[in-house]
């Protein structure tokens, strides 16, 4: 291996432990603000195969192992007879992980084809069909926690779609307690952003599966206020966000300036900058500035400039005469 490739494969790694710290970072910042884990608690993650579930459970992994307090972890996934899902590929993940999991078989795909016309959003009945059998599961396992893997994105749409459709101020919240008190429904993820969550996916290489197996749906309001956020990052002059990769995309690492370069440019900057009223110079400051003048043509002292001067002022003095 050349050199060039080394530097290039040590950049990546350092990118990438990085990248893992600052999830780690968020996502038990999130936690201790809203007190979603406390000791004991048995967390029940749900897993869907997306990135965003994948990361949730690798970031709650990580953060099991240097957590003051113990707290159990399950991994669930729901079967929702979806045709052309892969069902073999969480079970050999979650084994590899040596994690426990349960994956739960309920046929609500047909339910919703059955109850929602052609052409309409199936997501609404689908997601509370989901969520009622995640609340049954959960019982059954002893469930303390219900972790769901929703990031900062995903609660920012959820807050325009409300604002924009509904005409209400209302979002996914981080923490959540049902209506009958039993099930406390968390989002560890809710300070992370999507782009670092595909990011992370890209670097962990988690085997991800489409989420697009019920049919794809370009109608789906949730798209158009996607875009409708993508393009507010983009459209502020000089704002930050812009330099964000989106999800999907790779960010490039700029080169680091050379220090004779950035001074450069700073005095440029400063040489651009609106200068306000001129100063007078002091009769001090312009006899300091005569002596430095004289010294660099090479003459001595302070004298010969005054006797320069003075038979300056003669020479004029004399032809004023004349």
């Amino acid at each position: 291996m050349n050199a060039p490739d080394h530097r290039r494969l040590q950049r990546q790694a350092y990118e990438a432990n990085k990248l893992e710290k600052r999830l780690r970072r968020l996502a038990g910042q999130a936690i201790a603000d809203y007190e979603m884990i406390g000791a004991g608690d048995r967390v029940m993650v749900c897993l869907s195969g997306g990135k965003d579930s994948y990361g949730l459970l690798d970031v709650l992994m990580k953060l099991r192992a240097v957590a003051p307090v113990d707290f159990e972890l399950v991994a669930v996934n729901l079967d929702q007879r979806h045709p052309g899902f892969p069902g073999h590929v969480l079970p050999e993940y979650l084994r590899a992980l040596d994690i426990p999991f349960r994956i739960e078989v309920q046929d609500t795909h047909a339910i919703v084809k059955r109850v929602i016309p052609e052409g309409r959003t199936m997501c609404s009945l689908c997601s509370r069909l989901r969520r009622g059998v995640l609340y049954r599961v959960a019982r059954e396992l002893g469930a303390t926690r219900i972790a769901l893997g929703h990031h900062r994105d995903d609660i920012l749409e959820t807050f325009f779609l409300n604002l924009f459709f509904g005409g209400r101020l209302k979002s996914m919240p981080p923490k959540l307690v049902s209506d009958d008190g039993r099930h406390v429904v968390i989002r560890p993820l809710a300070y992370v952003e999507e782009c670092d969550l595909a990011r992370y996916a890209e670097v962990r290489r988690f085997p991800i599966i489409p989420c697009d197996l019920c049919g794809s749906q370009e109608n789906l309001q949730r798209k158009q206020v996607k875009a409708m956020l993508r393009e507010w990052q983009r459209t502020p002059p000089g704002s930050r966000r812009d330099d964000l990769p989106q999800p999907g995309e790779r960010d490039a690492v700029a080169p680091a300036r050379p220090r004779a370069v950035r001074l450069r440019r700073a005095r440029r900057d400063r040489r651009a900058e609106p200068r306000g009223r001129p100063r007078f110079r002091s009769g001090a400051a312009c006899a300091r500035r005569r002596r430095t003048r004289a010294r660099r043509r090479g003459l001595s002292g302070a004298a010969a400039p005054r006797a320069h001067c003075a038979a300056g002022s003669g020479a004029r003095q004399t032809s004023r005469r004349r």
